[in-house]
């Protein structure tokens, strides 16, 4: 599972309004409920994180261990259908989902040194493509923003590597020096 931050809250504990309609979608598609299906729903849309397949997989595995993957996997493209998911893809050749029942239309900034994903919202930016989109006699439908950048984190941890590598060359040049004495 990737590692988020998200600014937004959520309320999990009522989740009739979104299992209501992916049922009606199941109903149009001529398919049956299912224990499982159910299951399935329930964890992905209480989910907090970005979920591959085989991190839902996992999850709903711990509660019933005779589910398969191809059930997940079928379910999660249902969802997506249904309007209750989204796939993402956060830079590491893996596709991942999110529920679109927690938060605001929000963009992504993805770390490439530990794969850190912070969830966020900018009303500039909203206005920014609305406004490009307006100039061009365009209806935006959906937009993806990914920024892939380094985190503080991984910034500090590799500004004091530097440190310290440069520390051993110091050390090296002066023992060098010495010994060529």
């Amino acid at each position: 599972m990737s590692k988020t931050e998200a600014p937004f809250q959520t309320n999990s504990s009522d989740l009739t309004a979104e299992k209501d309609q992916f049922y009606r979608h199941m109903q149009r598609a001529g398919l049956k409920r299912t224990a499982q299906r159910d299951l399935i729903v329930d964890v992905f849309l209480r989910t907090e994180d970005h979920l591959s397949s085989e991190d839902l997989y996992h999850l709903v595995k711990a509660q019933d261990p005779t589910i398969g993957q191809t059930t997940i996997y079928r379910t999660l493209k249902l969802l997506t259908e249904a309007g209750l998911a989204s796939e993402v893809r956060l830079g590491d050749g893996r596709t991942r989902y999110e529920p679109n029942n927690k938060f605001p239309h929000h963009d992504h900034m993805i770390c490439t040194g530990c794969g850190r994903t912070v969830e966020f919202f900018s009303a500039e930016i909203k206005r920014l493509l609305d406004g490009i989109a307006a100039e061009h006699e365009y209806e935006p439908k959906q937009h993806s923003l990914r920024i892939f950048g380094v985190c503080a984190d991984c910034r500090r941890e590799r500004n004091e590597r530097a440190e310290i590598e440069s520390s051993v060359e110091t050390h090296v040049h002066l023992d060098y020096a010495r010994a060529a004495k």
